[in-house]
């Protein structure tokens, strides 16, 4: 099994492998012994498929557990106040301590409430989705907004990351292809040699499980480099948005969970790429085609659409465009992009998926 270690303001250890909820039981028994109450906050189509494997592995705690909607539409208002309710229930305190069991939208809700819940209770990341290798580790959480992705949330350590690799099999396509988005991401800020590793698979039913593995923890460790040296993303923590600025807008355009995030991050990059003046614009296209990813959604949006969100997005200010663009592989920037160039980028994006597809 992989231990990686983040060394935030509250360091704490990423653990991957098959059989990590072991260390429930092993290495955090002491965490469970001190809580009050135990909690699992539990995405619903997760719950029917793992929660019972999960329970395994508490059998020795009472655990009380709360299933929430699947997906993105879990990160709601109303979620993020019957979670509250349901911890007022049972009774929880301060001593109490939360279990996020889900892919990345479970994760952000459930470490949100943890957060906010009597000003601050201890949880644990379960990740359960390929995606979740990166939302479960470096603090984020958050919930959404209608007018905005993301934009109530808090950082948020949590005292552990198990990632139980066991669970990755019965991941859906459209979920593999969401996290594989995250995976080839930090290849393109990180590492040319990964990077042209993840661009040659034309067919993710082809990896093999040690291949996975082997990507998630090169993923998550370019993630908690960049956590350590820039915790509350006032500088390099931003280049971990790689992508998302039009992603965000996509899945607000949209309505979240009508598009999953991996495969909106996919047309970010591709938008992003064609912004940087990248040279393998081209081989991502045709990569992101071989793989399933839904190219064609934007050439059935315009720009307009997309433009409120993306002035509202998170690295913008005073209403101006920032984007995470590349030099080359490996060497991100944020850069400032003027209105109409970036509309005419995204016209020439539409114009060159439309070669491929």
């Amino acid at each position: 099994m992989k231990q990686l270690r983040v060394e935030a303001d509250h360091p704490y250890s990423v653990h991957i492998g098959a059989g990590a909820f072991e260390l429930l039981a092993d290495s955090y028994r002491s965490l469970l012994d001190k809580a009050d109450r135990i909690v699992v906050i539990a995405d619903e189509r997760v719950a029917e498929l793992h929660l019972p494997y999960l329970l395994e592995f508490l059998a020795d705690w009472d655990i009380r557990v709360l299933t929430v909607p699947a997906g993105e539409s879990a990160k709601s208002v109303e979620t993020y106040m019957a979670c509250h309710s349901f911890l007022l229930s049972e009774n929880c305190s301060r001593d109490s301590l939360l279990l996020a069991f889900g892919g990345g939208a479970t994760g952000d809700v459930a470490g949100f409430v943890a957060s906010t819940f009597m000003r601050g209770i201890p949880f644990i990341q379960l990740p359960t989705t390929i995606l979740a290798h990166d939302s479960a580790v470096g603090g984020k959480t958050a919930i959404n907004h209608e007018l905005g992705k993301n934009m109530i949330g808090t950082f948020y350590q949590p005292k552990a990351v198990l990632y139980d690799s066991k669970l990755l099999g019965t991941l859906p396509p459209g979920e593999v292809r969401s996290g594989m988005a995250e995976v080839i991401k930090h290849a393109f800020i990180s590492n040319e040699e990964w990077l042209e590793e993840l661009l040659a698979i034309r067919d993710f039913n082809k990896m093999t499980d040690e291949d996975l593995n082997r990507h998630l923890e090169k993923g998550i460790a370019v993630k908690a480099a960049i956590v350590e040296e820039d915790e509350f993303e006032g500088g390099v923590r931003k280049y971990l948005n790689f992508g998302h600025t039009l992603a965000h807008a996509l899945e607000g355009h949209l309505g979240y969970g009508k598009v999953t995030h991996g495969e909106a991050v996919v047309l970010g990059m591709a938008y992003a790429l064609l912004l940087s003046d990248h040279d393998k614009l081209d081989r991502f296209i045709q990569w992101s085609s071989a793989n399933g990813y839904p190219l064609y959604l934007l050439r059935e949006i315009q720009f307009a659409d997309l433009l409120p969100y993306m002035k509202k997005d998170k690295k913008s200010s005073r209403g101006a465009l920032n984007f995470v663009l590349l030099e080359r592989t490996g060497m991100p920037f944020v850069e400032q992009v003027q209105e109409q160039r970036a509309n005419a980028a995204y016209e020439k994006l539409v114009l060159q998926i439309g070669d491929v597809i």
